[in-house]
């Protein structure tokens, strides 16, 4: 094979090379973006764990109440005197279960929280997470029943 022939085959090949790598990174990249544009969620066994985790037995640790509770609720928490906001109570209970999840399309997901004492009935309280998962997961609100 005359050395002409060799080199247009070798440009050729090159050339077809670029084009493959260049069409396929295009290719790639096309549709990253519209992966990343869809939010992921956290899940109702996500949250669950999560709740399960930030009560613990007796109510959540100071560095939780700090690091995984959304700032307007901190803030409420700290405006309100004589009692936990977090767990709708003015001390701390014996014992904490964590009930079924809903999470909700909408991006927020809650569960009945109940609390139980020593002394006196059950406590019930609902906790409300952000499921947005490119957010770190937080409690938002609290409501007491």
């Amino acid at each position: 094979m005359p050395l002409s022939t060799y080199r247009s085959r070798a440009a050729a090949v090159t050339a077809g090379c670029t084009l493959a790598l260049v069409l396929g990174t295009a290719g790639a990249a096309g549709p990253a973006p519209v992966a990343a544009a869809r939010a992921k969620y956290y899940t109702a066994a996500q949250v669950h764990s999560f709740l399960v985790k930030f009560y613990g037995q007796h109510g959540p640790s100071a560095s939780d109440r700090i690091n995984k509770v959304d700032a307007e609720l901190r803030q409420k928490a700290a405006a309100t005197k004589g009692q936990d906001v977090l767990l709708c109570a003015r001390s701390a209970p014996r014992h904490i279960v964590v009930g079924k999840v809903t999470a909700e399309p909408s991006g927020m997901g809650w569960a009945p929280v109940t609390t139980r004492w020593k002394a006196g009935p059950d406590k019930h309280l609902t906790a409300y997470v952000g499921l947005k998962g490119s957010l770190p997961m937080k409690l938002y609100d609290v409501t007491c029943d």
